[in-house]
């Protein structure tokens, strides 16, 4: 699909990844981008950039009342982003309780498919459009170090594949971008690597729109990790398991 004069709702837009989206969006002509956040207030202060082109919306993706109001009120969008996320950076033995894996798999794979369903009607009615779902190298291969965020994105991967066949029919296209070290708030603790900014990603997000691109590696670690993954399945996975071995 085109980019210029399309009608984009991002969640989580506010700042990271959202926020590159939005810029980057705007830069390459889309007519209006809809930021979602689930503070106002964040979302507003981002919108004020350019009020002929940016309305922000609360949202908590989270939140079914926010989620069908949403699909309410944007009735232009063709192009849904799905970025909201959460990452509890924790591991599923150490973690105090079941809490942080469930909010992170409810964030990060139902609540993606909650905005999904709530817009395909909208999608549908603008001529198919499409929707991007921001996930993870994390869900090309288990890092035990993210407990449920890496299980959290596996799900959601692979309902990216369940959700492009029932799209496909309307003409919905549904984009999965695989990204690996982005310099955001969430990455801080990381260190020693080269870490791609959020434009980065949301540029090669645009290219996986623009050319119906089913899964995208959105920068260097991705493509490393694809990489590596194709050349030796478990070897990667096992890697990663050896300080769990060595404790």
């Amino acid at each position: 699909m085109k980019i210029e004069g399309s009608v984009a709702l991002v969640t989580g837009g506010n700042r990271g990844i959202g926020q590159g989206f939005v810029e980057e969006l705007l830069e390459q002509g889309a007519a209006h981008v809809y930021i979602g956040s689930r503070t106002l207030a964040d979302a507003e202060a981002l919108a004020a950039r350019d009020r002929a082109r940016l309305t922000a919306i609360e949202l908590d993706v989270t939140r079914e009342d926010q989620v069908a109001a949403a699909a309410a009120r944007c009735t232009d969008v063709n192009l849904l982003v799905n970025n909201a996320g959460s990452y509890g950076m924790t591991t599923l033995m150490t973690a105090p309780d079941l809490g942080a894996l469930r909010t992170e798999i409810e964030t990060n794979c139902i609540a993606m498919i909650s905005m999904v369903r709530a817009f395909a009607p909208v999608l549908k009615a603008n001529g198919g459009g499409a929707v991007v779902n921001v996930l993870s190298a994390g869900a090309i291969v288990a890092v035990p170090v993210m407990g449920g965020y890496s299980p959290s994105k596996f799900a959601a991967r692979a309902a990216s594949t369940c959700l492009r066949a029932e799209l496909a029919p309307q003409g919905t296209h549904v984009a999965a971008l695989i990204v690996g070290s982005v310099d955001t708030r969430m990455s801080e603790h990381i260190t020693g690597r080269v870490k791609a900014t959020p434009r980065d990603i949301a540029r090669a997000g645009i290219i996986a729109v623009r050319h119906n691109i089913d899964e995208h590696d959105t920068d260097p670690h991705a493509i490393e990790v694809r990489a590596f993954t194709a050349r030796d399945p478990h070897g990667l996975a096992a890697s990663m398991a050896k300080p769990f071995l060595l404790a």
